[in-house]
Order: C-alpha cells, then sequence, then structure tokens
C-alpha cells in the first residue's frame, strides 16, 4: 500500500496573459470613474461662472 499515488492538486504559477488582462481591465475602470468624477466637476465649475457673468449669483455678500 506504500506505492500508491494520492492524486493532488497541482499549483500552476500566474498567468502572466491572465494577469496583464486584469490589470488592462481595471486601470480602465478606475480611469473611465476619474474621468466622470473631473467631468462633474468641470459641469459644475462651468455652471458657477456662467451663473456669475449672467449676474444671477454674486461672490460679494449683500449688505443689510
Amino acid at each position: 500500500m506504500a506505492g500508491h499515488k494520492v492524486a493532488h492538486a497541482t499549483l500552476k504559477g500566474p498567468s502572466v496573459v491572465k494577469e496583464l488582462i486584469i490589470g488592462m481591465t481595471l486601470g480602465l475602470a478606475a480611469g473611465g470613474l476619474w474621468k466622470m468624477h473631473h467631468w462633474n466637476e468641470q459641469r459644475k465649475t462651468r455652471t458657477f461662472y456662467d451663473l456669475l457673468e449672467r449676474g444671477e449669483i454674486s461672490v460679494i455678500a449683500a449688505e443689510e
């Protein structure tokens, strides 16, 4: 009985192609979220300056 082989799971090293694909996917997802955040901030800033230029808002406190 000592000569019988026991089936073990063989461990393989990391797959370079799989790691590259996962890294690129995560990078593109994070970049897309960052761009969406940046575009939202640009829209808020542009809206603020448009309102300021039209005179609908003021940065000077109103006197009482």
